[in-house]
């Protein structure tokens, strides 16, 4: 059994295009770096299918009507204005990491494991394909520690304004977004200021400028920059986008784009393979690794964080 990639090639750090190619057993295909996708999710699925029958996938379909409805250009606007201030507590990234042990994503039809594995199974993935790259180590051990959201100490916010796919607010929904009938609930969907191609926003104005959804993905992305990290603007731009598949999976909203979320988006496609295919059942021995990601951390975050 194989499952369908829908785009044929896949372009690595080095700019130069390599196909994707079945094994002989026809159980994986095989990208850049080496990395070979599973031929099914930990539910025995294809990965991100939001329609199979499952018995995650009710829930899931539920946790994007709601998303869908309350992410308005106001919230985003409020949450963004609370949680900048970086004033809920101070610990270590890697304090954070075993907090989010506690932490399951309603909105993965993929996988239903405590998020410290999938972090982990992320970067220990991607360190075998690229060794050289210790910021795309990190960045991959780090990327959903946004995640805290949901604990009490930040607030216990709901799933739907943690979790999920995220996409630009202040323009229109694009029709690529996952179970996007449900906007039409959305107070901006008939607000003329927030509907059109660019809403709020201009042509190429960067999507630095750009709001989106709130969630996970935003909150680790301004605890990083705050906190003077001293990752690339790769490693950033992966942390507040690798939720936005309507950008990278389909391509959606480059008219936002500037030249450097282009040169950036490359380094998000490499990453992305590597987040949403090595979820699986396949356990880390933390212990063995910690050592090693700890000397990355030393590297690019001071000790303690504001959070």
């Amino acid at each position: 059994m194989t499952i369908i990639v829908d785009q044929p090639q896949f372009e690595n750090e080095n700019g130069r295009h390599e196909e994707v190619t079945k094994n002989r057993a026809e159980t994986e295909l095989v990208l850049d770096g080496g990395f070979c996708i599973p031929h099914a999710n930990s539910f025995g699925h294809n990965f991100r299918d939001y329609d199979v029958e499952s018995e995650r996938q009710q829930g899931v379909e539920n946790f994007y009507r709601v998303n869908h409805i309350n992410q308005t250009f106001d919230f985003v606007k409020k949450m963004r204005s609370e949680y900048e201030k970086l004033d809920k507590i101070e610990m270590s990234i890697w304090e954070c990491c075993e907090l989010l042990n506690q932490v399951v994503d309603e909105s993965d039809p993929d996988l239903d494991e405590p998020q410290i594995e999938h972090l982990l199974q992320t970067a220990e993935a991607i360190r075998k394909d690229y060794p050289d790259q210790d910021w795309l180590h990190l960045t991959a051990l780090i990327h959903d520690l946004g995640k805290v959201l949901l604990h009490p100490s930040f607030g216990e916010l709901p799933q739907w304004a943690v979790v999920g796919d995220t996409f630009p607010v202040g323009c229109a929904f694009d029709e690529s977004i996952v179970h996007k009938k449900y906007f039409l609930q959305n107070p901006d969907y008939n607000n003329s200021s927030y509907n059109t191609k660019y809403g709020v926003y201009s042509q190429n104005c960067g999507l630095d400028n750009v709001m989106m959804s709130w969630g996970h993905d935003d909150y680790m992305y301004l605890v990083a920059k705050e906190n003077g990290t001293t990752l690339p603007s790769a490693g950033l731009f992966i942390i507040r986008y690798h939720s936005f598949y309507a950008l990278h999976r389909s391509g959606a909203y480059k008219h936002l784009m500037n030249e450097e979320d282009v040169e950036n988006l490359k380094w998000l496609q490499i990453f992305n393979k590597y987040d949403l295919y090595s979820k699986s059942k396949v356990r880390v021995d933390v212990e063995k690794v910690k050592p090693y990601y700890e000397s990355l951390i030393n590297k690019y975050f001071p000790a303690k964080l504001r959070w």
